[in-house]
C-alpha cells in the first residue's frame, strides 16, 4: 500500500476515535502554553497540568514571571524534572518577550526558537495551537509511529515531521498531531505492544515489524 493511501485510511481511523481533539496542556494564551510545553520535557502532561496552576498563581504573564526569582519558579516546577534549566530558561524567555517583543509572544518560528529554551517542536505546538499558524510538531513518540506504519523512513523528528505535512492536508495538520498523541498513548505504547493486534499497526507495519515486535515483547 502507498504511503498516500495510508495516511488516507489512518485518518479515517484517527477520525472515528478522536472525533473531538484539544491539547492536553491546560493554558489560558500563548504565554502559559509556551510555559506548559516547555515543562512538558520529559515530563507528562497530567504532571505539567498539576503543577502549571500554582505557578500561574504566581505568575501568568511574562512581566510577571521575570520578576519571579528563579529559584522560586525551580522550586515550583521541580515536580516537573530537569527544573534547574528549566527554570532558567522560564526566567530567560520572559525576560526577552518583555525587553525584544514588547511582552507579547512572538508568532514566527524564527522568533520563537530564538527564546531560551525553545526548540522547534515547542514552537511548532505555540504556532499552531496558539495562533492557528501550519505547523505538525513531530515529538519522538509521533516520530516512532510514522516510522511503525511505514509513513516514513526518517531516522530525525526533522525528517519526519517534512513526511508527514507531505502525506496530511495542511488544514489537518493540528487535528491529526493531536489525535496521533492520544492514539499513541491509549493503543500503540513503545514496548510490550502487540501490532498484530492494533487498530492501526496491525495492517500498516510491515511483517517484519510485527514479527520484530512480537520478539521482543
Amino acid at each position: 500500500m502507498k504511503r498516500e493511501e495510508k495516511a488516507r485510511r489512518i485518518e479515517g481511523i484517527l477520525d472515528e476515535l478522536y472525533p473531538d481533539v484539544d491539547i492536553p496542556l491546560d493554558h489560558r494564551d500563548a504565554f502559559t502554553l509556551l510555559i506548559a510545553v516547555l515543562l512538558s520535557a520529559q515530563c507528562t502532561d497530567v504532571r505539567v497540568n498539576q503543577v502549571t496552576p500554582k505557578l500561574f498563581a504566581h505568575a501568568a504573564t511574562p512581566r510577571a514571571m521575570m520578576k519571579l526569582p528563579v529559584e522560586t519558579i525551580q522550586d515550583i516546577i521541580r515536580p516537573c524534572g530537569l527544573s534547574p534549566a528549566k527554570s532558567r530558561a522560564i526566567a530567560s524567555l520572559s525576560r526577552d518577550i518583555v525587553e525584544k517583543h514588547g511582552g507579547v509572544v512572538p508568532q514566527t518560528f524564527e522568533e520563537l526558537e530564538a527564546l531560551a529554551g525553545v526548540g522547534h517542536k515547542t514552537a511548532s505546538v505555540v504556532m499552531v495551537q496558539a495562533f492557528g499558524k501550519p505547523a505538525f510538531p513531530v515529538d519522538t513518540h509521533i516520530h516512532r509511529l510514522a516510522r511503525r506504519w511505514g509513513l516514513s523512513r526518517g531516522h530525525s523528528v526533522e525528517q519526519t515531521e517534512r513526511d508527514l505535512k507531505k502525506l496530511f492536508p495542511r488544514e489537518r495538520w493540528a487535528r491529526v498531531h493531536l489525535q496521533m498523541i492520544y492514539f499513541g498513548r491509549q493503543h500503540c505504547p513503545a514496548r510490550g505492544h502487540d501490532l498484530s493486534r492494533c487498530p492501526i499497526c496491525s495492517w500498516a507495519a510491515s511483517k517484519a515489524q510485527i514479527e520484530r515486535e512480537r520478539r521482543r515483547s
